[in-house]
C-alpha cells in the first residue's frame, strides 16, 4: 500500500487538449488522448490508470480540442471516485479568467487554472500528458521529489541517441542528477553521463512545488513564445537557478504515439508473444472502456470438407467481436467488429463495430470505428489506390477514417 503523504498533498493536472495533427485522420473527430488503443482503451486511460494505481485521486483533466468523445469516455468509464471524501476526476476546458484566449500551450493551460491551484492549495502538482503509453508508480517520483526538495522534478529515461535526435526532449545533468540544461528535440543530443550511445529523455511527467509552478507560469505568460513547459518554462527555470531534478524512470517502456507509424508500431508490440507493456497484470490493472456486447467469438473449425476454417494468431480479439472462418494474424480486432468467411487480416487494427465482408484482404492498415468493408475489397495491396482514397503514412500504413463510405466497387484495388 502507498503512504498517504506526499500523495494527500498532491493535485494532478492532466494535459488532454492536444489536437494530434500527426495522428490525423484518427484525430479528425476526437482529441489525441481520446484516440482508441488496443481495442478496450483510450490513450488517456494509461495516464489515469497510473494515477489510480499510485493512490492519486484528485485529478483535473484539461480539455480543449474536440473534447466530446473524451468527455463521454470519462463520464462512462471513470466515474470511480467519491467527491464527498475529496476524490475526483473533473474536466477543465479553458477558463478564460486571465484572457479571452484558448489554451495557448501546455504551460498556458496551467496558467489559466492558477485560480484552481490557489483555491485547492496543494503542496505539490503533478503535471502529466494524457497521450503517452507507460506504467509508472507516481508515488516513487513524488517521494524523490520531496526528498530532494526540488522546485520541479522531471521524469526521464535512457534512450538511444539516434532515436532521440530530432524527436525527444533531452536532459543534461550534473551532480546528483541536477538538471543543468534542457534541449528540446536536438539534432545531436548530449550523451548521458558515462554513456556514449544513450541520452536522458524527458517523459513529459513533471512534479512541481506548487509555489514554484505558479510563479513560473505567471512569468512565462509575460513573455512571448509558445508557452510550453519543455521549450519555455523548464529552460527558464534552469537559467534562473531553480532546483530542477531528473528522476530516472526504472521501467522499460514509454511511448509517445504521436504519429500514425508510432501508433501502429505500439499495437504491433502488443501482439508479440511477450510484449513489454503488460495489459494483463493484476498488480497494476489498466482501466479502459466499459465493456458491453458479450465475449469474443471465433467460429468454424474447418472440420469437414468445404467448411471454412477460422485461424487467429498473435492477435487481440476484444469483447463482442466475431471472427467467422477468417484468417487473423498480428492484429487487433476491436469491440463488436465482425470478420466474415474467407477474409484475411494481417498486421492491422480494426476498430469498434467495423463489419468486414467475405474474401476481404487487409494488411498494414488501421480501420477506424463503424466502417463497412464490402466483399472482395483490398486494402494495403495497391499503394497508389490506397493513397487516392485513404491516408497513407510515411511507413506505408493505410488509415481509413471513422464512419466513411467505402469507394465504389469499380474503383477497387487488386492484389
Amino acid at each position: 500500500m502507498h503512504g498517504t503523504w506526499p500523495l494527500r498533498d498532491t493535485l494532478v493536472m492532466v494535459l488532454a487538449g492536444g489536437q494530434g495533427e500527426r495522428l490525423y485522420p484518427l484525430t479528425k473527430d476526437r482529441a489525441k488522448p481520446a484516440v482508441p488503443f488496443a481495442g478496450d482503451f483510450r490513450l488517456i486511460d494509461f495516464t489515469l490508470s497510473n494515477c489510480l494505481n499510485s493512490g492519486l485521486r484528485r485529478i483535473y483533466v484539461l480539455t480543449q480540442y474536440k473534447s466530446e468523445s473524451l468527455d463521454q469516455h470519462l463520464r462512462t468509464s471513470w466515474d470511480v471516485f467519491s467527491p464527498e471524501i475529496g476524490e475526483w476526476i473533473t474536466t477543465r476546458p479553458p477558463q478564460k479568467r486571465m484572457s479571452d484566449d484558448w489554451y495557448l500551450g501546455t504551460a498556458d493551460a496551467i496558467y489559466q487554472n492558477v485560480y484552481t491551484l490557489q483555491t485547492e492549495r496543494p503542496r505539490h502538482v503533478l503535471v502529466l500528458s494524457g497521450d503517452h503509453l507507460y506504467r509508472m508508480d507516481y508515488s516513487l517520483l513524488l517521494e524523490e521529489h520531496t526528498r530532494t526538495a526540488a522546485h520541479v522534478t522531471v521524469a526521464c529515461m535512457e534512450r538511444p541517441l539516434a532515436e532521440a535526435a530530432g524527436n525527444l526532449g533531452v536532459l543534461v545533468v550534473g551532480e546528483n542528477d541536477a538538471v543543468v540544461r534542457l534541449e528540446e528535440k536536438p539534432s545531436r543530443p548530449a550523451p548521458s553521463p558515462g554513456r556514449a550511445d544513450t541520452c536522458l529523455c524527458s517523459m513529459g511527467v513533471y512534479a512541481f512545488q506548487t509555489e514554484a509552478l505558479v510563479r513560473s507560469v505567471i512569468e512565462d505568460a509575460k513573455r512571448s513564445g509558445g508557452h510550453d513547459f519543455a521549450r519555455d518554462v523548464l529552460p527558464a527555470m534552469v537559467r534562473s537557478g531553480a532546483q530542477v531534478h531528473a528522476y530516472r524512470f526504472p521501467g522499460r517502456y514509454w511511448r509517445d504515439v504521436g504519429t500514425i507509424d508510432a501508433y501502429w508500431e505500439a499495437h504491433m508490440d502488443l501482439v508479440r508473444v511477450q510484449p513489454v507493456l503488460n495489459l494483463y497484470g493484476r498488480d497494476w490493472p489498466f482501466r479502459g472502456e466499459t465493456q458491453h456486447g458479450g465475449p469474443a467469438k471465433i467460429v468454424f473449425a474447418g472440420g469437414s470438407p468445404g467448411t471454412p476454417k477460422a485461424e487467429v494468431f498473435n492477435s487481440l480479439i476484444c469483447h463482442g467481436a466475431i471472427v467467422s472462418g477468417a484468417y487473423v494474424c498480428d492484429s487487433v480486432i476491436g469491440p463488436g467488429a465482425r470478420i466474415e468467411v474467407g477474409s484475411r487480416i494481417e498486421q492491422s487494427i480494426i476498430m469498434d463495430r467495423t463489419a468486414i465482408g467475405r474474401d476481404v484482404r487487409i494488411r498494414r492498415a488501421i480501420i477506424d470505428k463503424d466502417n463497412t468493408i464490402p466483399d472482395g475489397a483490398r486494402i494495403g495491396y495497391d499503394i497508389d489506390w490506397d493513397r487516392r482514397h485513404f491516408t497513407v503514412s510515411e511507413g506505408g500504413v493505410v488509415v481509413m477514417p471513422k464512419r466513411v463510405p467505402f469507394p465504389r466497387a469499380d474503383a477497387g484495388a487488386h492484389e
